[in-house]
């Protein structure tokens, strides 16, 4: 895709010069004969690099340069001045230029001045991603997040290995919790779009209204409020990665507009008239069942068949448990440092109690668990007194005379949301009831032996709702009364 460059002069032999120089260097150019319409055009289009005269019939060129830069246009302005003076300099440069090219001007200057702009400005844009993204996961290294040496790992680590350079998309299944977004990165970070962004979109926790200008942008107007131009997280991720989480949780219109994307290579901004062309690969990952999504009708056929070439399925923490002391090791390590604590040591009779609990919430339960221990213990060892201590749920929620239902539930469930992590998803209120109600199901069913009247009479619900729910939650019981 050509980068755009706006040229706006009120004489035409600058424009015309201009204009042929830059094409020739391969930019598609624009014009623009004033102030004004420098501004109605970078606002209702998108560029790459304004080049602006100082002088100007309706305005000043640096006024109109401190309009762009209030109304929220980000990009690069090169101003032409016919007097080469201390004071346009300084002032261009305050005012937020990224240069300045006197009259008459070297064609050569201008070309390296324009390309060089136009690479600093997405290199800067590249770096502030970078930086965000590294402190989100917090890993010193964009491929070393992934803890783990169980053979259900090692076949993740060569699948990995195989499908990353394949410009393939990907489909990572598996429980909340298990490191999908680490997985996406570590194909990121070892395919030929390393050095692009990677751009994580996690569709359940935006709301459905704003999620199709989220991904795809708008135009100026498009809607009350869109005052200016805004790209979407496909133009983010143009040349790089772009991982959609918890695709299951699309709406079918966007699932369409996706499809589309995934086809054509192109889509239109919300509002907008004119395709943009990208060059993304896309990852999804989800923690629901697609085909049975699919066969409920919440997902398209066709576009699962167009996710579904390289599927990359993670196992719980409790199937892979022998993970469980290097992933607690690793967290010591990089919590004690974080939060100052100094290294701290697990007993073996402490790894046997972390062994033994059912993680419900898999890797981020086992992180949270010993970010919080760190936190509230002061122990050098981490004995099994200790860890109970500070997380007494993982010894099967033991009830101490003391502590109320209401105590134990809150404290299992503030270990469960990861409470550091900002913002928190929405329809968490969903996640945990739905987290809630399928072991209250599974007790009273144990209770009434397998019994679905007895126990739909202990939960206070009708049959037909109870057999729903065991649907829904696969649950499945050789009694069938």
């Amino acid at each position: 895709m050509k980068q755009r460059v706006l040229v706006v002069d009120d004489e035409d032999s600058i424009r015309w010069v201009l204009g042929r120089c830059l094409e020739k260097a391969g930019y598609t150019v624009e014009f623009g004969e004033n102030g004004s319409e420098a501004i109605r055009k970078a606002t209702s289009d998108n560029f790459s690099l304004i080049i602006l005269d100082i002088k100007m019939p309706d305005s000043n060129g640096l006024e109109v340069l401190k309009e762009l830069k209030l109304i929220g246009i980000d990009i690069p302005v090169i101003i032409i001045t016919a007097q080469n003076t201390v004071k346009n300099a300084i002032e261009a440069m305050k005012r937020g230029a990224y240069d300045y090219i006197a009259k008459p001007f070297n064609l050569d200057e201008v070309k390296l001045t324009v390309e060089r702009a136009i690479e600093n400005h997405e290199n800067s844009k590249k770096l502030e991603l970078l930086r965000a993204a590294l402190r989100e996961t917090e890993l010193l290294e964009p491929h070393q997040g992934i803890v783990g040496e169980s053979l259900a790992m090692l076949k993740i680590y060569k699948t990995i290995g195989r499908v990353a350079e394949k410009d393939l998309t990907v489909l990572i299944t598996g429980e909340s919790g298990t490191g999908k977004e680490l997985v996406a990165r570590a194909i990121h970070f070892n395919s030929r779009r390393r050095d692009e962004m990677f751009v994580p979109v996690n569709i359940a926790a935006l709301p459905k209204e704003l999620l199709e200008s989220e991904l795809f942008g708008y135009e100026k107007g498009a809607f009350t409020g869109a005052t200016i131009r805004k790209q979407g997280r496909f133009e983010d991720a143009n040349r790089g990665t772009l991982l959609l989480d918890e695709i299951g949780d699309m709406t079918p219109e966007l699932q369409t507009k996706l499809l589309r994307v995934l086809e054509e290579k192109q889509f239109y901004r919300l509002g907008g008239e004119k395709p943009v062309e990208v060059d993304v690969r896309v990852i999804v990952s989800t923690n629901k069942n697609l085909e049975k999504e699919v066969e409920k009708g919440a997902f398209r056929r066709d576009l699962f068949y167009r996710l579904n070439a390289i599927t990359i399925e993670l196992p719980p923490l409790r199937e892979r448990k022998g993970d469980i002391p290097v992933l607690s090791e690793h967290f010591l390590e990089k919590y004690g440092k974080e939060l100052g604590v100094g290294k701290r040591i697990i007993s073996d009779e402490a790894k046997e109690i972390l062994l033994k609990y059912n993680w419900r919430g898999n890797v981020r339960e086992l992180e949270n668990t010993i970010k919080r221990v760190l936190v509230l213990s002061s122990d050098a060892m981490i004995t099994s007194q200790v860890l109970l201590e500070a997380a007494p749920y993982l010894e099967g929620m033991k009830v101490k005379e003391e502590d109320s239902l209401d105590e134990l539930i809150t404290a299992r469930l503030l270990n469960l949301i990861d409470l550091t992590q900002e913002p928190l998803p929405n329809g968490i209120y969903d996640l945990i009831m739905r987290s809630v109600e399928k072991p209250l199901i599974e007790a009273v069913l144990k209770i009434a032996k397998g019994n679905k009247k007895k126990a739909a009479k202990i939960l206070g619900i009708n049959r037909n709702t109870l057999a729903k729910k065991l649907e829904d939650f696969g649950i499945h019981l050789e009694d069938s009364a």
